[in-house]
This record gives structure tokens, C-alpha cells and sequence, in this order.
């Protein structure tokens, strides 16, 4: 029982050792600043990032995140780290997001490049392989991007993930599995999942209809057809405006000025309308005819479409009409339990931030209340000063 139970420790010992950290960051402290990197593409005016926990928060130093600082910025902020392939297993991207400005167009996502990134020259149109976030612009764009590149060509989903957009904390989990299915979490909560293959458009398809196919001309696909035996009323015939019978032509009318008088045209309340025989069911009916479809001789699966051959570098590229937005806990993993275990904070945080943020509100209103009571009694000491002097005089 002993050696089993030994075997069985060094088995879950093993898988733990099997599973990796590609990378991991926190920013506990300003060194940030020593491992990322800015970009210095030319024609645009990057804005800065601050290292800070926000206006509100759980834990001040815990919390700590790069916060963008500037608003109607770009920004484009990378690091590199050492290059991994999730080739056989799954591969986890998660990072949180703040955005405590009550953001109101702005992304809050984050690109995952291969080595070829040149950090200093990084803007909108680098080369990316994983494009993950949120990203919200007014009240019609409020959804969190999967974005994947295959074949030099990037790819969106064609599912709509709805994203979070309060002032609080979020987790925003990806997870991509080698049976090339994915699942999206927002703060472990799954959001979205399937097929790599259905979910977007990296393949042709399946299936195409068969261009030798056509309807047979005898076809019927009409469903109802005019009954040959309906005939019109002899009476359905009325004109659709007739004189106006109540009309009166006016006495000081001159038929010599002002030509014969005609009495003004008003609907017909005897007008039916455009005849036609009422529809009855086709006795010849066959439904609508359906295309036969073929196999795709384009079409080619591909087994490896969740592969990434090699991921090496991280950036923060966007576009922020509000700054405030904070990113936070970015890790990159295969081991998808980890990933969920880590991303437990988020609730922890949001409790932490919520109970502050309440507090400032309420801090705010008392505020707003004396400063209303304030200028209430100025009004009303204007008042007694603009009030006029009544003298009485007394005739005796």
C-alpha cells in the first residue's frame, strides 16, 4: 500500500513538474520599467503608462497595475520573455482589467506577438498572433475580442462575447486546448466555448453547394395560389376619390374669373381597392427547394489549428478616448487549474474595491449635501439683504 500510495504522489508530482509558466507579471514595484518597453513608432504621440492601484482598491500594494494616464492617446507598451510553443497542450491567457473611469471608448485588450516583434517600431498594424480583451466604444461596442492569426491573415470570432463594463476589476480568461476546441471566462465564469474550426473562419467549408445543380423548371415552390374558381363582385368597381357631395360653391364664385367651379375630391368610402382572387393551398406544391451540396475539394482540416509555433512577447497596443484603464495579474500557462485558482482573487478584489468605492460615494454626497445646505442659506441671507424698507407715516 505504501509503494502505491508513493507511485501515485510521484505521478501528481510529475504532472506538476509537466506543467509550465511562461510568464507571469504582477508589477509589484516599478521595475516594470526596466523590463517593458515603449514604442517609438513614428506619427504618434504614445501615451504614458503609471504604476498605481487606482482610486480604489482592495489591497493598495496587491492591487498595483499599469494604468494608462493620458486621454485620446495611443498606446504601445511590449515585453519580451522567453519563447514557448503550446504545441500538445493547452495554452491559458489571462490578465485582468480595471477600467475605473467609467470608460467610454477605449480597449482594454492585450496582443501576443512572436520574436519578430521589433519593440521599439510596435504599433497597430504589427504582426500579432492572439489579440484578447475587452473593448468597449459607446453603447454599441461592448465585447471582449478573440482574435487569432493563421496563415498571415487575421481571424475574429464570429460569436459576440459580451464584455464587463462597470469600474471594477475583471479576469478575462482564454483558454485553447489541442483538440482545437477554447473556452472564454470572464472572472472564471465561462462565457463562451466550441469549436476553433466553427467559431471562425480559418478553413473553407465543409460543404459548398454543387454548381451542376439547378431547380427543375417544373418546380413548384409556391405554397398558396389564386383560386381559379373566386370571381370579382360586379360591385367591387368604386373609384378611389369621389366630389365632395357637402361641398358648396362659394357666392362670390365667378365662372368668368375664376372658371367652373368643381366641388373638391374626397375619399370614396366605398372603395375596396384593387381586386384580387383570395389564395387558397397549392395543390402542387413541393416546398422550397434546397441546393444540393458537395464536399469542399478546397477544403483541408487541419489538426493544428490551435498551435502556435512560437509566442514571445506581450504588448499593450491600443487606442483610449478616457484614460484609467489598469491591466494587471497577465499570465500565460498551460495549466489551466492554476490559471483558475489564480483568477479567484478577482473576487476578493471586487468585494475590497466596492466597499471603498461605496464609502467615497457616500463620502461625496455628505459633501454635495452641505455644500447644497451652504448655498441655500446664502440665498437666503441675499434675500433678507434685497428685502425693501416700508416706512408707515401717520396723518393725524
Amino acid at each position: 500500500m505504501k509503494k502505491i500510495f508513493v507511485t501515485i504522489a510521484s505521478l501528481l508530482a510529475l504532472s506538476l513538474v509537466n506543467c509550465d509558466v511562461y510568464f507571469e507579471e504582477k508589477f509589484p514595484d516599478d521595475s516594470w520599467e526596466s523590463s517593458w518597453v515603449y514604442s517609438e513608432h513614428p506619427g504618434k504621440e504614445f501615451g504614458k503608462f503609471k504604476l498605481t492601484a487606482g482610486k480604489f482598491y482592495n489591497d493598495q500594494e496587491e492591487d498595483k497595475g499599469l494604468q494608462t494616464s493620458e486621454d485620446a492617446r495611443f498606446y504601445a507598451l511590449s515585453r519580451k520573455f522567453e519563447p514557448f510553443s503550446n504545441e500538445g497542450k493547452p495554452l491559458v491567457v489571462q490578465f485582468s482589467v480595471k477600467h475605473e473611469q467609467d470608460i467610454d471608448c477605449g480597449g482594454g485588450y492585450l496582443k501576443v506577438f512572436d520574436c519578430k516583434l521589433d519593440q521599439k517600431d510596435m504599433h497597430g498594424e504589427s504582426p500579432y498572433e492572439i489579440m484578447f480583451g475587452p473593448d468597449i466604444c459607446g453603447p454599441g461596442t461592448k465585447k471582449v475580442h478573440v482574435i487569432f492569426s493563421y496563415k498571415g491573415k487575421n481571424h475574429l470570432i464570429k460569436q459576440d462575447i459580451r464584455c464587463k463594463d462597470d469600474v471594477y476589476t475583471h479576469m478575462y480568461t482564454l483558454i485553447v486546448k489541442p483538440d482545437n476546441t477554447y473556452q472564454v471566462l470572464i472572472d472564471n465564469e465561462e462565457v463562451q466555448a466550441g469549436s476553433l474550426e466553427e467559431h471562425w473562419d480559418f478553413l473553407p467549408p465543409k460543404m459548398i453547394k454543387d454548381p451542376e445543380a439547378k431547380k427543375p423548371e417544373d418546380w413548384d415552390d409556391r405554397a398558396t395560389i389564386p383560386d381559379p374558381e373566386d370571381t370579382k363582385p360586379e360591385d367591387w368597381d368604386k373609384p378611389e376619390h369621389i366630389p365632395d357631395p357637402d361641398a358648396a360653391k362659394p357666392e362670390d364664385w365667378d365662372d368668368e374669373m375664376d372658371g367652373e367651379w368643381e366641388p373638391p375630391m374626397i375619399d370614396n368610402p366605398d372603395y375596396k381597392g384593387t381586386w384580387a382572387p383570395k389564395q387558397i393551398p397549392n395543390p402542387a406544391y413541393k416546398g422550397a427547394w434546397v441546393h444540393p451540396e458537395i464536399d469542399n475539394p478546397e477544403y483541408t482540416p487541419d489538426p493544428n489549428l490551435y498551435k502556435r509555433d512560437e509566442l514571445c512577447a506581450i504588448g499593450l497596443d491600443l487606442w483610449q478616448v478616457k484614460s484609467g484603464t489598469i491591466f494587471d495579474n497577465i499570465l500565460f500557462t498551460d495549466d489551466v487549474e492554476l490559471a483558475k485558482e489564480r483568477a479567484e482573487v478577482v473576487k476578493k478584489t471586487q468585494e475590497g474595491e466596492k466597499k471603498m468605492k461605496n464609502e467615497q460615494d457616500e463620502v461625496e454626497r455628505e459633501k454635495d449635501k452641505d455644500k447644497n445646505e451652504e448655498e441655500d442659506d446664502e440665498d437666503l441671507d441675499d434675500e433678507g439683504l434685497a428685502s425693501p424698507v416700508v416706512s408707515h407715516t401717520i396723518i393725524i
